[in-house]
């Protein structure tokens, strides 16, 4: 077949410049190649029309590189019959080389985005113990920008890697030592140790998507991991950037490593005088009335006696960090409340005593004498 064309190509060429017939020749392969697209894709959406949603998406999504892989391939083929000059044809050749990495690369890319999507539809993170959720969702997300990190490294290495120049540099530079790669390594340091300490937090899981940290002395909720840095959402609504490397050499706080249950602290002082036992069973009763205790942990007791108050402390749990916020701001205000109008003796108050003086003696000065007796009857 290919003698054929040829032969056909040599005859056209006789009647016709050199130009011309490369021209219609790459004309007449991209028809072609548009055409195979066609029939093509077709069969692959009919193949795939009761298989899984990620070949049905692939297949549907990938439409555009598919159609660019088959033109590359047509001009090509093309390229190796039709009259040009040897370097042109190499430069066409290196060309239609490097877009072919290029879309296989693209394809690659779209794979991957479509298998993240597909995998993360099935946990949501505003379940209440999105414990599992949380954990598949930070994993995903790391390797896949590591993924995408390292597809583009490949495909621009293999694009660079088809010059000869570029290859025989690589090749001379390794054989020199490596005395570049040093330097180069020692820039690209933060870069580098940002890009393991990724892969180790996806691996480890330390961190988590909406895990409940405390860092630098500030409470958020992580928002955002990114393959150099963490993004954390503070309850203020303020965002806090952290280096994915602080997470490896930094100790932190996360209140929802294992689970999402917390345990809320609610501290009141009181006089000596209180009624513990009174304030127990009524802080019962306040956990039990609100929907948002879990039944799991409660207790109330003295933590500590000082010359003028005590300190009690109350126990509570709830299912996770806001619950139990929003849990200990409801036991506290309904507890003082009670206090205020069932126990008022048991608020902290301030005693004195002074000793020394007769109780319903009268205040005398000094220069004041006893008044006189009455004289007795004549």
């Amino acid at each position: 077949m290919e003698s054929g064309l040829k032969d056909m190509v040599t005859a056209v060429n006789r009647i016709a410049p050199d130009w011309a017939v490369a021209l219609s020749g790459f004309a007449i392969a991209a028809l072609l190649a548009l055409g195979l697209f066609r029939f093509v894709f077709t069969l692959l959406t009919r193949m795939v029309a009761e298989r899984e949603l990620f070949w049905r998406s692939l297949v549907a999504r990938a439409a555009q590189p598919l159609r660019l892989v088959l033109l590359i391939v047509a001009l090509a083929f093309v390229n190796q019959i039709v009259p040009m000059p040897p370097h042109v044809s190499r430069g066409v050749t290196q060309i239609l080389l490097m877009a072919l990495i290029l879309c296989l690369a693209w394809i690659a890319y779209t794979a991957l985005y479509i298998w993240t999507t597909i995998h993360l539809r099935r946990f949501k993170l505003d379940a209440e113990d999105n414990l599992l959720a949380r954990k598949h969702v930070t994993q995903t997300r790391i390797l896949m920008r590591v993924a995408k990190v390292m597809v583009v490294i490949l495909a621009v290495a293999a694009a660079l890697m088809t010059f000869p120049a570029v290859r025989q540099y690589g090749v001379s530079l390794l054989a020199a030592g490596g005395a570049a790669g040093i330097v180069v390594g020692l820039a690209l340091q933060p870069v580098l140790k940002n890009l393991f300490a990724g892969i180790q937090l996806a691996l480890t899981q330390p961190i988590r998507i909406d895990d409940a940290l405390i860092v630098e002395g500030e409470w958020g909720n992580v928002e955002e991991i990114t393959a150099t840095y963490v993004v954390i959402r503070i309850w203020d609504w303020r965002r806090l950037v952290v280096p994915l490397s602080y997470f490896i050499e930094q100790p932190f706080q996360n209140w929802t490593r294992e689970s999402a249950a917390l345990i809320g602290t609610v501290m009141i002082y009181l006089d000596h005088s209180a009624d513990i036992p009174a304030i127990r069973a009524k802080a019962r009763e306040i956990a039990e009335a609100s929907p948002l205790w879990d039944r799991d942990v409660f207790a109330v007791q003295v933590t500590d006696f000082r010359e003028r108050v005590i300190e009690v402390r109350i126990l509570v749990s709830a299912r996770n960090g806001p619950r139990t916020f929003d849990l200990r701001c409801d036991m506290r205000e309904a507890l003082i409340d009670w206090i205020k109008r069932e126990m008022p003796h048991a608020l902290p108050r301030t005693r004195a005593e002074i000793d020394g003086l007769e109780p319903h003696a009268q205040a005398r000065t000094p220069d004041q004498s006893p008044p006189p007796h009455d004289p007795a009857p004549r």
